[in-house]
């Protein structure tokens, strides 16, 4: 089934809210309804099988791992009408310009990805990618020192909070990160 109308949605929030599952889980619907689906996902992201996007639950979808958003039109097939893009805040600023592209040729895009990195600030290209989309579910994660809610991605660097100052992407999972709220969210040195 062809959309008549392109769209972008993002779906976001800390590590460790659901975001991939819930990427996944709206695949899975439009795979119900029999639309064509392609998923492409970061290169880099190798925490679980490098030909999926994996949740932290092991929910699963197969997908496409690409150095560059720009390749993904290189790949995209002339029938899909969906394409997920998971992990989007590891990709460079062009998937910004390649996700507009493909909503305007009438695709439904779902977009997940960390909108603050372990510093609480923007990730990448992910604010400009919220404020284009038609939908932005943010999703909260359990402050793992409170059990109140979480919005914020916490990184552990022997088991202290990571300085302000440390590099920004490091992937990792559970080993290195935990979902804190505000409260609770520590950066030395910002």
């Amino acid at each position: 089934m062809k959309h008549t109308n392109g769209t972008v949605e993002v779906i976001t929030g800390p590590m460790f809210c659901g975001k991939s599952e819930e990427l996944i889980r709206r695949l899975r619907r439009a795979a119900i309804a029999k639309q064509q689906i392609q998923v492409f996902k970061p290169g880099t992201d190798t925490r679980y099988q490098l030909d999926k996007v994996t949740s932290h639950s092991g929910y699963e979808f197969d997908a496409l791992p690409l150095q560059s958003a720009e390749l993904i039109p290189e790949h995209l097939e002339p029938e899909t009408t969906v394409v997920g893009i998971d992990e989007a805040q590891f990709f460079d600023q062009a998937v910004i310009s390649v996700v507009q592209e493909l909503a305007d040729r009438g695709i439904r895009v779902l977009v997940a990805g960390l909108d603050t990195d372990f510093r609480g600030e923007p990730f990448g290209p992910m604010p400009v990618l919220m404020a284009l989309a038609e939908r932005v579910d943010k999703l909260w994660a359990i402050c793992l020192v409170c059990g109140e809610a979480a919005s914020r991605t916490q990184r552990l660097i022997n088991g202290q909070p990571a300085r302000y100052d440390d590099p920004v992407i490091v992937v990792g999972a559970s080993e290195l990160y935990e979902a804190r709220c505000r409260k609770h969210h520590l950066v030395p040195g910002k």
